[in-house]
């Protein structure tokens, strides 16, 4: 019955029996660790556990452990989870209700709170409805009926001009943070430290928004609204362009939302907790899942001869003329992966600094090294290196999830198209023919 997001522990004092349960998807983060005395530990972080336990790993999200029945068992059993083919027709007022429901849930707050903007269609769609449902709430009359947004990128980047944009057209309060590649690269090791992953694609997009909650919090605001998940409900990112067919399209995000709370949600709920900062997903409300997962995935399909692009059924959703929520090329911007989106010359940059630090010779012999989960890059290496530094047990290695990606996909869907098994790179740049700016800003190098 619970809804939202939560881990806890719940203590039975008269037997000191004890359940342990984590939310639906995983949004908090959850570890369980056994010491060698036969004890049982639990911590929303990995360091908490690693120098108490002989072995520890991640607590599954949507599951429940009873230290009576002494196993997990998993409370959270939506129909989509088993993964057959939903058919049920899409009806864009059905989807645009859920999703407000969704945003409005999460205005429940007694501290002052904001919206992460990035400009592109999830945050932009958090914001302007969070900006419409604002004023009558009991959040309002306390800290002000004037939204206020947040977005972070280098100088220039994407991402800060269409966000900026966003914000005029809304009215927010806007806050733009700016930092640049060497700020980024000074913070790594802060980022792993607390994100507590080696993932590529997660260190590249945690560092902004770790740089981002700092100042957020620096300011007052304790809460902000954010939009992750939308993109693995509705395949959003770009190698979804080259899904054979429904079914696998679909069986696609079924994989991609199991597997969040190793990803943006472990990256979501880390780099904002680090500054004692929380953040709330509305695309991750259980009653919003369960409606847009039991769409026909044939609609949500890319059909660019159809106009249809990624995430065509939620942006049309929204595609009010009498009301416009968003200007319409906001509304229809193609997908910017928030590490590509905070400006190009981030990633580079990363790659860059990690090449002044591991040598030929240390890629050569890195199944050596790191036998499990091998870093295929140098800047994969760069971040193991610094991850091992602080959590060297097998057990932290292989918290970590594995496996060929292109552009943020799965293992399963790199074998969409024979190219991407020679260009392994998560950016979103790297799906070329897809990514409209594949062919400028120095797209073509990865």
């Amino acid at each position: 019955m619970l809804d939202g997001m939560f881990s806890f522990v719940l203590l039975d004092t008269r037997d000191n029996s004890f359940i342990v349960a984590r939310d639906a998807v995983g949004i908090t983060s959850l570890y369980i660790g056994w010491g060698l005395d036969g004890s049982i530990w639990i911590s929303s972080e990995l360091k908490g556990l690693n120098d108490d336990c002989e072995h520890f790993q991640c607590f599954p999200p949507g599951h429940l452990y009873s230290s009576k029945n002494g196993g997990f068992r998993r409370w959270y059993n939506p129909i989509w989870f088993s993964e057959a083919i939903p058919s049920s027709p899409y009806d864009p007022l059905v989807l645009r209700r859920a999703f407000e429901n969704a945003v409005i849930k999460r205005l429940m707050t007694d501290v002052p709170f904001g919206v992460l903007l990035s400009g592109g269609l999830d945050s932009s769609l958090v914001a302007s409805i969070t900006a419409r449902h604002l004023a009558g709430t009991k959040a309002a009359k306390q800290w002000g009926s004037q939204l206020h947004s947040f977005c972070v990128g280098l100088e220039g980047s994407p991402d800060l001009k269409a966000a900026r944009e966003v914000a005029d057209y809304l009215g927010t309060v806007h806050h733009e943070f700016h930092f640049t590649v060497q700020d980024g690269i000074d913070a790594i090791e802060d980022v792993i430290y607390h994100i507590e992953t080696y993932d590529v694609t997660t260190i590249r997009a945690s560092t902004p928004m770790f740089l981002m909650s700092r100042k957020i919090k620096a300011l007052g605001v304790k809460m902000v609204i954010s939009g992750e998940g939308s993109d693995e409900i509705f395949g959003g990112y770009l190698y979804f362009h080259k899904a054979p067919n429904k079914e696998e399209f679909h069986r696609e995000t079924c994989h991609k939302i199991k597997a969040l709370h190793q990803y943006d949600c472990l990256r979501a709920n880390k780099s904002t907790s680090a500054w004692g900062l929380e953040a709330r997903v509305p695309f991750l409300d259980k009653d919003f899942i369960n409606v847009a997962m039991a769409i026909d995935p044939q609609w949500k399909m890319i059909r660019p001869e159809e106009g249809r692009i990624e995430k065509w059924v939620l942006r049309k959703a929204f595609d009010d003329e009498d009301h416009p929520y968003l200007p319409k090329h906001i509304l229809y911007r193609q997908k910017e992966q928030f590490s590509d989106g905070v400006g190009y010359s981030w990633i580079d940059g990363l790659k860059a600094h990690a090449a002044e630090h591991v040598s030929d010779k240390m890629m050569q012999n890195a199944a050596h090294i790191f036998p499990h989960n091998t870093p295929s890059s140098k800047e994969a290496y760069y971040y193991r290196m610094i991850f091992d530094k602080y959590f060297p047990q097998n057990s932290a290695s292989v918290t970590v999830p594995e496996g060929a990606s292109v552009a943020c996909s799965t293992a399963k869907a790199v074998e969409w198209d024979a190219s991407w098994s020679s260009n392994l790179d998560p950016s979103g740049r790297a799906v070329l023919g897809v990514h409209q700016a594949d062919a400028v800003d120095n797209g073509n190098k990865t």
